[in-house]
């Protein structure tokens, strides 16, 4: 039997993007087709509707999003005054996560990404 240290519970991919379509970013319809589109792009499961809702304060606003998967869940959150994402996937089933910052960058249309992963033990 492996010891507690070796398990392996998950992958995080954290993925910042920059440059982002402003229109996309600010469109919570937008961000419920992305909800839909990277989970068939993970061929993962959706549990229940995507939580979408916009607030902050001041320059601070902008749309968070958090979709409950059946291996976990996929948060992101949307700077509507820098045209930036901030999404997250964990998930115990593994995927790749270059290949989930490049749909990501593809579906917002960003200038860039940094990509995040660490292994959960």
């Amino acid at each position: 039997m492996p010891q507690k240290k070796d398990w392996w519970w998950g992958r995080s991919a954290s993925i910042d993007l920059h440059g982002c379509n402003h229109n996309l970013i600010k469109n919570p319809k937008e961000i419920k087709k992305f909800v839909c589109a990277i989970v068939k792009e993970l061929k993962m499961k959706r549990v229940g509707p995507p939580k979408i809702k916009r607030f902050g304060h001041g320059k601070l606003r902008g749309y968070s999003m958090m979709q409950f998967i059946e291996t976990s869940t996929i948060i992101s959150h949307f700077d509507e005054q820098g045209d930036r994402a901030f999404i997250d996937v964990f998930s115990c089933k593994t995927y790749n996560p270059k290949k989930t910052a490049k749909f990501c960058k593809d579906f917002f249309k960003a200038d860039k990404y940094t990509l995040y992963v660490e292994e959960r033990k």
